[in-house]
């Protein structure tokens, strides 16, 4: 890999991409960049976002944020666990950039994220259900991508294996 190529990791929420991405940033010697967190820091809070002004504006953030990052070098980026399904996005990002899935399995994600903050899309009586029809929803995109299964890695183990691949 060039060495001046970034790295993005893409895949649904819970699957480590920022724990790992912080991990292998270190180990690569990389600047880290979340994108939701980018978004955050410029625009405010993402529900906020949403209820505000709607999917489509944030989609747009997500686009001008892919633009920006997409010029810069040596970074490694942690995208929103839907960006990388757009094509566009994908395409500006992939271009200059090495582009793994993490993925797990339905009962890690719920385990992964069901104790922390509220997560909006998972609400409702049977959060295992819905995380399994998003990710068929999805599969399809994640699936353009290397695939790093998580389930039974530690961050470390995973970012070592990353930057290993590298």
């Amino acid at each position: 890999m060039d060495r001046s190529a970034n790295v993005v990791l893409t895949g649904f929420m819970g699957t480590g991409k920022t724990t790992v991405g912080r991990l292998l940033a270190d180990l690569l010697g990389y600047e880290f960049v979340d994108t939701d967190e980018l978004i955050v820091a410029q625009h405010g809070p993402i529900d906020v976002i949403f209820r505000v002004r709607g999917e489509p504006a944030f989609r747009a953030l997500e686009r001008d944020v892919a633009g920006v990052l997409a010029e810069r070098e040596r970074l490694v980026i942690s995208t929103g666990g839907r960006m990388m399904l757009d094509p566009d996005i994908a395409g500006v990002l992939a271009a200059g950039a090495r582009v793994f899935c993490l993925t797990a399995s339905p009962e890690t994600i719920a385990t992964r994220v069901l104790n922390g903050p509220e997560r909006p899309l998972l609400g409702g009586d049977d959060p295992i259900a819905r995380i399994r029809s998003l990710l068929a929803e999805r599969a399809a995109g994640y699936a353009q991508f290397e695939q790093i299964a998580t389930d039974s890695l530690t961050a470390a183990e995973i970012a070592n294996d990353l930057a290993a691949r590298l």
